[in-house]
C-alpha cells in the first residue's frame, strides 16, 4: 500500500474554501536543490499553479447533487490525486475529458463567483495551464480517470 503524507478536510464558503486548499497546497510542496551543476537549481516537486488549477476545478465542477461525498486530494510519496464525485457533465465525455476543446460548467455560479474571486483566470483553461506548468517544471502530463460517478486527475512528481 501506498504511503499517505497528509489528510486534511476544509469546508466553509467558496472562498475559504479555495484560500484554505491553497495553503494545504503550498505547505506541502517539497523542493528539491541540484547543486550538481554551475549553477544552484531548486524546483518543486509539482508546479502549484498546476496542482491549483487541478484542485480548483475539482471544487468547482464536481456534483452537489445526491451525494456528500468529498473532493479528496491525497498526497503520496510520488504522485497527488484529486477525485471528485460526478464524471463529465454536458458537452464533456469520458471520451473527450481532458482535452483541448472540451469544457462544460456543472456549476456555472461557482464557476463565476471563483472568476470573480480571482482565483481562476478564464473559463476553459484550467487544464492546459496546468498541463503547460507540469512540463515546464519537467513533470510528466497529468492522467486524467473520468467515469459516469468520478473524476481522478494524477499529478505525478518530477522524475
Amino acid at each position: 500500500m501506498d504511503s499517505l503524507l497528509d489528510q486534511k478536510e476544509i469546508d466553509g464558503s467558496l472562498s475559504e474554501i479555495l484560500r484554505r486548499l491553497d495553503e494545504v497546497l503550498e505547505v506541502n510542496l517539497a523542493q528539491r536543490t541540484d547543486l550538481s551543476g554551475a549553477a544552484m537549481i531548486v524546483r518543486s516537486d509539482y508546479p502549484i499553479l498546476a496542482l491549483q488549477e487541478l484542485a480548483r476545478n475539482a471544487v468547482i465542477h464536481r456534483t452537489y447533487d445526491g451525494t456528500n461525498a468529498p473532493v479528496r486530494l491525497t498526497w503520496f510519496d510520488d504522485r497527488v490525486e484529486i477525485t471528485n464525485p460526478g464524471g463529465p457533465f454536458g458537452a464533456v465525455s469520458i471520451g473527450n475529458f481532458g482535452q483541448p476543446g472540451a469544457t462544460d460548467y456543472r456549476n456555472p455560479i461557482l464557476a463565476a463567483a471563483a472568476k470573480d474571486l480571482g482565483f481562476m483566470q478564464r473559463f476553459g483553461s484550467g487544464i492546459p495551464r496546468a498541463r503547460s506548468a507540469l512540463r515546464r517544471n519537467g513533470n510528466p502530463p497529468p492522467a486524467f480517470q473520468a467515469e459516469a460517478g468520478f473524476l481522478n486527475a494524477i499529478i505525478r512528481a518530477v522524475p
